[in-house]
């Protein structure tokens, strides 16, 4: 009778540790399934941000999850507008996609804070500091919280390096600004505005011919896609750090297509999210160097801000432009708040 209740015990607890343990156990791991997944950018592949910042970040998704998961990316347009990718993955028609803060901005005031505040951040390890690194300020998960209310998860980021001002005409401080008109979206808009000039809203592919008809003076745009969308042709002056220093893109992630997956992919997932933020924003760098040189050999001429004019634009971001990214939304108004104690912190303010 003893052996019979031992061994019918030893049946139940091993029949409740498979319960218990099993389908934990199976999750802990790579699933035999491969999850597939198909991305579209606000972008193309001729945009500076497909082959140094998605591609990329793709290919350590791939390689961290052992091909559990499987990414295939779209140029805009394939499957939704650029302006609509957004929405887009909010809604599942797509999974995932790569943008700027500036681009979804009505639908997320808070992707201002990760496009980047006006002369906020002045290089890749002030952005990751302030944003995740050091957990006195987090501005990440104010990021974080506000995308998972719109059903969509953050999973990727790049600084895109200085967004720079591209001219006609030279722009060696803030007044020269004035009256100039420029394309710019979003944040950049309220900083032109701010410095007396007029923005002009455009899609990208419009900008070279606008500059080249004398439709628009100029344009905002990262330092890196000199090149890439032909900018040394029609203009002549290519002024840093621009409106930002560090001007980042983002990659989001249907929030159903997250939890989706097991406890050890949403880990390797996870877990690529820094160190492909500081492998793409170098490849962002390199390609700087490339366009500016690009631009000079052209003869047109790199303006560098002199620290005292980069601290007079600061300060004027700080009292007329932050002010306008947050009233927003409360996560804007907390995270201007905490870039400024930053900068405190650190003696730049």
């Amino acid at each position: 009778m003893s052996k019979v209740k031992t061994a019918i015990t030893a049946t139940l607890y091993a029949t409740a540790l498979f319960v218990v343990s099993g389908p934990a156990m199976a999750a802990s791991g790579k699933p035999d399934k491969v999850t597939k997944w198909t991305f579209q950018p606000c972008f193309d592949s001729s945009d500076a941000g497909w082959g140094s910042g998605v591609i990329p970040w793709v290919k350590a998704v791939e390689e961290a999850t052992e091909g559990s998961i499987k990414i295939k990316v779209e140029p805009s347009g394939a499957i939704t507008s650029g302006s609509e990718a957004f929405g887009g993955t909010a809604a599942g028609l797509i999974d995932g996609t790569a943008c700027w803060g500036s681009v979804y901005s009505g639908d997320m005031p808070e992707g201002m804070l990760a496009f980047g505040l006006a002369m906020g951040a002045s290089s890749t390890e002030q952005a990751w500091e302030v944003t995740f690194g050091d957990p006195k300020y987090k501005i990440g998960d104010i990021i974080q919280e506000a995308a998972k209310k719109r059903n969509l998860r953050w999973v990727g980021w790049t600084n895109q390096g200085p967004n720079a001002m591209f001219t006609k005409t030279p722009v060696r401080k803030m007044e020269d600004l004035k009256g100039m008109k420029m394309r710019a979206g979003g944040p950049q808009a309220i900083f032109h505005s701010a410095m007396g000039g007029a923005p002009v809203a455009m899609g990208g592919g419009e900008i070279y011919t606008a500059i080249k008809l004398g439709t628009i003076d100029g344009t905002y745009w990262d330092t890196g896609g000199i090149d890439d969308m032909s900018f040394h042709e029609v203009i002549k002056y290519a002024a840093q750090p621009g409106w930002a220093p560090a001007q980042h893109q983002e990659i989001f992630l249907n929030l159903d297509r997250y939890n989706e997956l097991n406890d050890w992919q949403r880990e390797k997932l996870d877990g690529v999210f820094k160190s492909t933020y500081f492998e793409t924003s170098k490849l962002h760098a390199d390609g700087v160097a490339g366009a500016l040189k690009v631009l000079e050999d052209a003869g047109g001429e790199v303006i560098n801000f002199s620290p005292e004019e980069v601290k007079r634009m600061r300060d004027k971001s700080i009292a007329d432009v932050w002010p306008k990214v947050a009233e927003r939304s409360e996560g804007n108004a907390k995270g201007v708040e905490i870039m400024k104690q930053y900068l405190k912190d650190k003696g730049e303010l």
